[in-house]
């Protein structure tokens, strides 16, 4: 007590806030198990049509409080996160009997975790927020989230948002849950927390690497430093489009959108013309030893100062007078490596840009740029020739590859037939337990029940040991009979030796 005001230890009160809310999961994913498939899916297309209604004020909001990102696109974000993660399970079984073989007589059974704990990130708090909650409503499971420290009220609307939709439509009225205090502390003990049955983890590496060693399933996701490949081949024009709307697209917070551009040699110059007509400001070498001292002040480290920022304000910054319809600040490189700055994943709307001398050397610069930092996540290529996407499919350590496409929401499912997912799967070359876009799928339990359906015959216990005593038997007689020819053989010597002495 201080001044006669109590003071309360806001790690002790989030810890107890954490305890209260996974309890209050805990039981309304109890009375939530037993709902009926149509019952569930009432409830989830009931959400999902007042996440998508609620797009757009919650785009202000998210702005608003991280000072990240631009409204119109936070907006589209949230449009994916809701409506169109809905379409894309909106058929899925996910209660009771959800698959059956009746050639090979099994079934599959849909049980739920449980709990589950979802983490958000900063760069797309209400998008996340509604993906993650509309997922685990569809697979009948509580979500207890997590938001980012610097997102926690933008985030909490998007969940009463959710709540209160699942209430209309019949849902138990603690389904989801938000700890509020924003603690590190109460998010690393709801990690290892006992009622927590699954992990959801979209963030830093040192967070997904916390959720991946608390001893709970979980599913994180790895950096994303996605290299884009302009072969010869490509429609400059489009291409040109699609990079650099894909790389001002929220200001680059996606963690699929492109890092650094690797353009061949024979169509380099066009396309930096058309990325100029585009809103790009190409950087001569004085700007850019000014920006890498913005982008990475410690060398290795890219400064949160600019994730999420304009390409304006971050010029401003490094000092730097560019025109004001600049969208993209590009910087050309020829180096890769943590000392580099424009090589890393930088999260805004600056771009590094490699010149390749042939489709090996543009090969060459991609594995690097992913081996630094984007291993397992994306790659995107432009190109006419299907013939060198495949090859870049087959080749490359990435678990998607984008082609003519804008790899920022291309990656998540929006101008793709990929699955609408705000957490994308880096697969074993990012450490990951998957590769795919993490979707409701990913949330249940499968139980299997086999029928019989062949016979096979063991051999007989009671002949199988007369047979073993048998064989027993003959061997030990063999050694007996080889033991006497040994006994005979030396009794016959000895005499022979004695006979020997007697005659000489």
């Amino acid at each position: 007590m201080i001044n006669g005001t109590m003071t309360y230890d806001k790690d002790l009160t989030a810890i107890q806030e954490m305890r209260t809310v996974i309890q209050k999961a805990k039981v309304a994913q109890a009375a939530y198990r037993h709902f009926t498939q149509e019952q569930v899916d009432k409830i989830v297309e009931h959400v999902a049509t007042k996440a998508f209604q609620a797009a757009d004020y919650l785009a202000e909001m998210a702005v608003e409080e991280t000072k990240m990102g631009v409204r119109e696109h936070k907006k589209i974000k949230n449009e994916v996160g809701s409506k169109a993660v809905f379409e894309s399970i909106k058929d899925l079984k996910t209660v009771g009997v959800i698959h059956e073989d009746t050639v090979n007589k099994v079934l599959e059974i849909a049980d739920p975790y449980g709990v589950i704990l979802a983490i958000i990130p900063t760069t797309n708090p209400t998008s996340t927020a509604f993906y993650k909650a509309i997922i685990a409503l569809k697979t009948r499971n509580s979500i207890v989230v997590s938001p980012h420290p610097y997102a926690v009220k933008c985030t909490e609307a998007a969940l009463k948002v959710c709540h209160d939709a699942a209430i209309e439509a019949g849902a138990p009225p603690e389904l989801i849950q938000i700890l509020t205090y924003a603690s590190m502390e109460a998010t690393s003990q709801a990690m290892k927390h006992s009622d927590i049955d699954l992990i959801l983890a979209t963030g830093g590496g040192a967070l997904v690497k916390a959720a991946y060693s608390s001893g709970k399933p979980a599913y994180g996701v790895g950096p994303g430093n996605v290299p884009v490949y302009v072969e010869k081949t490509a429609q400059i024009d489009r291409a040109s489009k699609h990079i650099i709307d894909s790389k001002s697209f929220d200001n680059g917070t996606i963690c699929a959108t492109e890092q650094a551009i690797v353009v061949d040699q024979q169509v380099a110059e066009i396309f930096i013309q058309k990325v100029k007509q585009q809103g790009a400001y190409i950087l001569n070498d004085e700007e850019k030893l000014k920006m890498e001292r913005v982008i990475s002040p410690t060398l290795g480290k890219v400064s949160p100062k600019i994730v999420g920022k304009s390409a304006i304000e971050i010029a401003k910054k490094a000092g730097i007078q560019v025109p004001v319809d600049t969208r993209v600040l590009i910087g050309k490189e020829t180096e890769i490596g943590n000392k580099i700055p424009f090589s890393l994943e930088k999260l805004s709307p600056v771009f590094a840009m490699y010149i390749s001398t042939d489709i090996d050397d543009a090969k060459r610069i991609c594995h690097g740029l992913l081996d630094l930092g984007g291993r397992g996540h994306s790659l995107s290529i432009h190109t006419e020739d299907d013939q060198v996407a495949r090859t870049f499919a087959l080749e490359m350590p990435v678990s998607r590859i984008l082609v003519n496409t804008m790899s920022s929401v291309g990656a998540v499912g929006a101008t793709t037939g990929l699955k609408a997912s705000m957490t994308l799967g880096c697969g074993s070359y990012g450490g990951n337990i998957t590769s795919d876009n993490v979707s409701a799928k990913h949330l249940i339990n499968i139980k299997r029940m086999a029928y019989g359906i062949r016979e096979i015959t063991l051999p007989n216990q009671v002949q199988s040991q007369k047979n073993i005593q048998l064989v027993q038997s003959s061997n030990s007689a063999t050694q007996t009979a080889s033991s006497l020819k040994e006994v005979d053989a030396s009794l016959v010597e000895s005499i022979v030796e004695k006979v020997i002495q007697k005659l000489t």
